[in-house]
């Protein structure tokens, strides 16, 4: 094995042992969020991810920041499920879409923010900066409500009233909202305790194959490799790496915000169909540009396509396929299969990032033009997937989904 593919394994090694760590986030998470709460796994989310950054700080030996790696990627693949599915159990039915949709906005922000601090300050005190958001969000967490359906599932039903009246407002009319929640509630006490193959009953099977299918699509795309590779990118097709940087953080963070914005008036659909389509283009543009370089061909355009083609893909991506998985995985599964049923999503998702920031360089070093050719195909038939399998659930009832998706 030559000097070049032993770099490129540990390079990729470490790129992605975060994701290993999410995976096993998101194996627990959802047995973690019934049991503690939805507010109680936050919280125990943040404070792993305070000792994993610690850790990273403190580390004279890689095993350490290895080990810190791994203590954060646990805690967000907790987070990356729990927040979706605490989001979607308490916003109104109309801004469920740009409720959630924030989330993604918020995590876009804050890759663009440490993207900028990172240009100025070395990785332990970047590391060291980590501990503050988590210690917002484990202090936030004492002046929110939690989740109205846990409470109600949970028995505890004056909890249930005063988080649902806190959320709606202390003179909202709650009364049909809570005799909803409680009704089916009590259709859901009469089944039997849910394991793992009832995800596959005919009362579910919907869900899976809709949510997981779509967060596999979401992966598989090449999303990780051109968001974690974006610079070597740029510099393999002669591009100037910090600008194309700067533009790619400043337009994931504005049509994030747009996709949020729209999401509750042109319908899940639309935006994740225009979003797939988006994503060929771009993976489309890329593949041409390192063909044309290899082949020496149209030298001059090469640095624009590959500029475009990055642009056009992230995008895309930040308007419908970033927060649209998480959105619909919220919606999809009954209450009392969400726990095992978002946990098994957000493992695909994990397991599709460690797999695309894994095999990004091996496939570069195997054909630049032809990794995003692989991922344009992947995007047709995401397109394709969306079409016949994802249903609208714009301004319906979490109830009412449900029940739509049994029928």
């Amino acid at each position: 094995m030559c000097s070049r593919e032993i770099l490129s394994m540990q390079y990729s090694v470490f790129g992605s042992i975060l994701t290993i760590g999410a995976m096993l986030g998101a194996i627990t998470a959802g047995r973690i969020a019934d049991l503690l709460g939805r507010k109680g796994a936050m919280r125990l989310s943040s404070v792993i991810c305070s000792a994993g950054w610690l850790a990273i700080y403190l580390a004279k030996e890689p095993m350490v920041l290895y080990l810190g790696r791994v203590l954060s990627g646990y805690s967000i693949g907790i987070i990356s499920y729990v927040v979706p599915m605490f989001v979607g159990e308490i916003s109104p039915n109309k801004l469920r879409g740009a409720l959630s949709s924030t989330n993604q906005l918020s995590i876009v922000i804050g890759l663009s923010a440490v993207y900028v601090i990172g240009a100025f300050v070395g990785w332990r005190i970047l590391a060291l900066l980590g501990v503050v958001p988590c210690g917002l969000l484990f202090l936030g967490l004492f002046f929110i409500p939690e989740s109205p359906r846990w409470l109600a599932m949970n028995g505890e039903e004056e909890e249930f009233e005063a988080a649902l009246r806190k959320l709606r407002g202390k003179h909202a009319d709650i009364s049909y909202e809570r005799s909803t929640i409680q009704e089916y509630l009590t259709i859901l006490q009469t089944l039997p305790k849910v394991t793992f193959v009832n995800l596959f009953d005919r009362s579910n099977y919907r869900a899976v194959i809709i949510s997981v299918g779509l967060m596999a699509f979401q992966q598989f795309v090449g999303i990780n490799g051109i968001v974690f590779y974006s610079t070597e990118i740029f510099k393999s097709a002669g591009f100037n790496p910090s600008l194309g940087t700067i533009l790619f953080g400043i337009l994931q963070v504005g049509v994030t915000a747009g996709g949020a914005l729209l999401i509750d008036r042109t319908g899940r659909r639309p935006l994740l169909m225009m979003s797939a389509s988006g994503l060929l283009l771009g993976n489309l543009l890329i593949a041409f540009s390192f063909f044309f370089k290899a082949h020496s061909v149209a030298l001059t355009l090469v640095p624009n396509l590959a500029i475009l083609g990055v642009l056009v893909y992230i995008a895309f991506f930040s308007i419908g396929m970033g927060a649209g998985p998480w959105l619909i995985m919220s919606e999809v599964f009954p209450l009392h299969v969400k726990g095992l049923g978002g946990g098994l999503v957000t493992l695909m998702n994990w397991f599709g990032s460690w797999v695309i920031s894994y095999t990004f360089n091996f496939l570069m070093l195997w054909s630049s033009h032809g990794t995003f050719f692989l991922y344009a195909f992947v995007c047709l038939l995401a397109t394709i997937f969306i079409y016949k399998m994802i249903p609208e659930t714009k301004g319906r009832r979490l109830e009412e989904i449900h029940a739509s998706l049994n029928s």
